[in-house]
Formats: C-alpha cells, structure tokens, sequence
C-alpha cells in the first residue's frame, strides 16, 4: 500500500513539475488566448497560487485509507495462505512419491518423475494468477483511495482559487511555506465526506 501511494505521489510530483516549468517557462504570448487550447480556469486573472497536503498525514488519518489497508492485510492474508497450500499440495506428493520410489521401476519413476513436474507446473501457474490478482486488488484499491482525494479536492478548490493542489513527499520539495498546508482541511473533509458515503 505504502509503496503504491509512493510511486503515484512521486508520479504527482513529476506531472507537478512538469507543469509548473511549463507555466513558467513558456513566454507569454500577445493577444487572447484561444479557448478551445486553455480550460476556462486557465482564463481567469486569478492569482497563481499552489497548496499541498502531507500524503504521509492523510494516510494515516484518512479512514478510507485505514479500511483500505485493513482490505489489503486480509486480502494478503488470504494469499499467503493460498500459497502455503499450494506448496503443501507439491510437498506432500513430492515425499508420497519419494517413499514409494524405491519399490518403483525405472518406467514407473519416470512417470511419477513427469506426474509432478507437471504437477509443479500447474503449481507454479495458480501462484502467478494468485499474483497477479493480489496485485491488480492493491492497485484498484491505490487508484480508488487516489480518486476519492482528487474528487473531494475538486470540490475544495471550488471557493479556494489553488492553481495546483500537490502532495508532499519528502526528497522531492526541498522548501515549503505552512501557509499553503490544507493537511487538517483535507483529512477533515474527507472523513466527514467518506462517513456520508458509508450511511
């Protein structure tokens, strides 16, 4: 979970950058801009003004978060104990079969020999599935957890006039302004916002 929220704030940060070079570093052009280019927030002579949030905070206060991580435990739970029993099934046809090898003929050894070779291969094909399944969950999970925020910062920024709303990641920004932290905002709107969703 830690390490999916990492790599899309770092993901954030970059379009972030990204953008903000972009904005910066164009030159101005003469003339109006074209409406069909820029979105109607682009238009307006707003104040360019950014706000963050410490993602770090909000994962550990944001409820959708906790039940996610809560989801994520039991789910990767459940995988590893899928897992043990895929290993248990291999292991104990492995010492059935190595028990009875020496009362086996040569042909006979070869057929068991084959029995849990393809035994292990279709082993080895449920644990991918089983892999892949627990990963495309973490990242409904991560990208559903990500949309909730975006969404409710939507509605934020509606009477707040932010330019960009970033999160923070240690490493990434090397100075920030506690002036623009809408932390607490955040966690507090989205609580009370995931607690009406939940009735």
């Amino acid at each position: 979970m830690k390490n999916g929220m990492l790599i899309w704030n770092v993901v954030l940060s970059v379009v972030a950058g990204v953008l903000l070079f972009l904005q910066f570093g164009t030159k101005k052009k003469t003339g109006s801009p074209d409406r069909s280019t820029y979105g109607a927030d682009s238009l307006t002579d707003k104040q360019f003004r950014i706000a963050y949030f410490e993602m770090d905070s909000v994962e550990n206060n944001f409820n959708v978060v906790k039940d996610v991580k809560t989801e994520i435990a039991a789910k990767e739970n459940e995988y590893t104990n899928n897992v043990n029993r895929l290993d248990d099934i291999y292991r104990k046809k492995y010492n059935d079969l190595n028990s009875k090898a020496e009362g086996m003929t040569d042909q006979e050894k070869m057929a068991a020999q084959n029995e849990l070779l393809q035994l292990g291969e279709s082993l080895k094909g449920q644990k991918q599935d089983l892999d892949q399944k627990i990963q495309d969950f973490i990242m409904r999970k991560n990208l559903d957890v990500k949309k909730k925020i975006e969404d409710y910062l939507k509605e934020y920024n509606k009477n707040k006039s932010y330019s960009y709303i970033i999160s923070y990641e240690q490493g990434l920004f090397y100075f920030k302004d506690t002036a623009y932290n809408i932390t607490a905002d955040l966690i507090r709107g989205l609580n009370d916002y995931y607690k009406q969703v939940k009735k």
